[in-house]
């Protein structure tokens, strides 16, 4: 990718050096210890707790929010990460205007929920930011268990089980671990290196081994690890990314989405990022968005998204759609790519305007574009894997797949939405089921 994104035009350095700072700034500022006490005080304590119902991990939010309240963040914090060991992560990229904070009684009663989010956040960078790990070890059981990818499904996953008494090898083909939190989640939202602070920060538990630039299918597989191992756990999410099957796809500066947004993550300095003048995302879910948003921050003059049904069929949320826009990136629906155009290199792209129903209106779109990022979906790589559903590891509701002894969770399994949040639910829920089987 890197030798490509230079070509077609693109540069770095775009803006001033002084505001790459400001524009990759912090997108939600940490909330200060009167502000989170203040916060925590328009809390009902609900006795049904509406909030709780909607959380993927179960998290007793009325419980923790009243410890902040009470002036405890460290207990709060223990009550997320009994439920949600990566608590500091999900705070920061959940979509709790969808979840926890649209089910809050004061979004029903005057349109402005708890600010469940930041105060999880409060809680969890306080306990953190100590070096305090509020878990520890079991007694030993002798059980070793091999988890395959080091995202949040298989570090969930680990913890759960090493904290239980297991001993866990964690396999991840990238060079560090973290997996989505790492490589896929713009740098606006998780600065400052959180995510391998997470990661440094979660191991402290102790009886996890980490061992990167192993993949599945290449150096390892599923057999082996069964026989050298007790019990497996897949949580290596989908590598694989669906082909632009239209004329001239295969053009310079036709990229994929989550290459892009891979190397800005990566970057010890985001100015040294190129990034072209007019940049078109083809997609609609977060990393559409993520792609579209972190280019117009790098400089991009003109930055289009365009997805091929409406808005409301989009998978990034109303408040990523508007966070899009503010930063002035303009939204097509109802768009699908027809021809990359240009003399080697990306130039123009034509998109067809379609009805719902996906039928060609007889219109055209044609969009100047020195880059062009795809976000049409990922799919799931690798041989010898347990039965598939939909592309996906088939799994039941706790994890375990057609394979004696194999359990799966996170993106490249059926158990849920494509969440952070899931993926770490997933991967406890499969790691207490395992505990259950190695116990028996």
């Amino acid at each position: 990718m890197a030798d490509k994104v230079f070509e077609a035009g693109v540069q770095a350095g775009r803006l001033d050096p002084q505001m790459y700072e400001t524009q990759f700034a912090d997108l939600h500022p940490p909330l200060g210890a009167h502000e989170a006490v203040i916060a925590a005080d328009r809390c009902y304590f609900c006795h049904d707790a509406p909030c709780m119902t909607a959380c993927p991990t179960d998290i007793d939010i009325p419980l923790f929010i009243r410890q902040i309240a009470t002036g405890t963040p460290d207990a709060a914090a223990k009550t997320i990460l009994s439920q949600n060991i990566m608590g500091g992560m999900c705070a920061r990229v959940c979509p709790t205007e969808q979840l926890c904070e649209e089910s809050c009684v004061r979004e029903a009663a005057e349109g402005k929920p708890v600010l469940i989010g930041q105060l999880q956040r409060f809680a969890t960078d306080h306990l953190q930011a100590q070096g305090i790990h509020p878990f520890t070890r079991a007694e030993a059981t002798g059980k070793r268990v091999a988890v395959v990818g080091a995202g949040p499904a298989g570090l969930s996953a680990a913890h759960r089980l090493a904290m239980l008494g297991h001993d866990v090898v964690v396999y991840d083909a990238r060079p560090k671990a973290g997996g989505l939190n790492e490589y896929g989640i713009a740098t606006y939202k998780t600065p400052d290196g959180f995510a391998q602070d997470e990661v440094d920060w979660l191991l402290k538990i102790g009886g996890i081994k980490i061992e990167t630039a192993r993949a599945l299918g290449v150096d390892l597989n599923l057999d082996g690890l069964r026989t050298e191992f007790d019990a497996v756990f897949l949580g290596m999410g989908l590598g694989g990314v669906n082909a632009l099957s239209v004329e001239g796809a295969d053009k310079d500066g036709v990229l994929d989405a989550v290459d892009f947004i891979s190397v800005l993550r990566q970057a010890a300095d985001v100015s040294t990022v190129p990034i072209g003048r007019d940049v078109v995302v083809i997609g609609g879910g977060m990393t559409a968005v993520d792609a579209a948003v972190q280019a117009k921050l790098l400089g991009a003059l003109n930055v289009t998204l365009v997805y091929r049904r409406g808005r409301e069929r989009m998978n990034a949320s109303p408040f990523e759609q508007d966070l899009a826009a503010s930063k002035g990136v303009r939204i097509v629906t109802h768009a699908t790519p027809k021809a990359v155009i240009g003399n080697g290199a990306v130039r123009e792209i034509e998109f067809d305007y379609v009805s719902d129903d996906m039928t060609p209106t007889g219109e055209t779109l044609r969009l100047a574009a020195d880059q062009v990022f795809k976000a049409i979906g990922q799919t799931l790589d690798g041989e010898g894997l347990p039965a598939l559903e939909r592309g996906k590891i088939a799994v039941d509701t706790v994890g375990r797949t057609s394979v004696e002894g194999v359990w799966a969770g996170g993106d490249c399994a059926t158990g849920g939405d494509d969440l952070t949040v899931t993926a770490v639910a997933e991967g406890r829920d499969a790691a207490m089921d395992i505990h259950a089987v190695l116990s028996a």
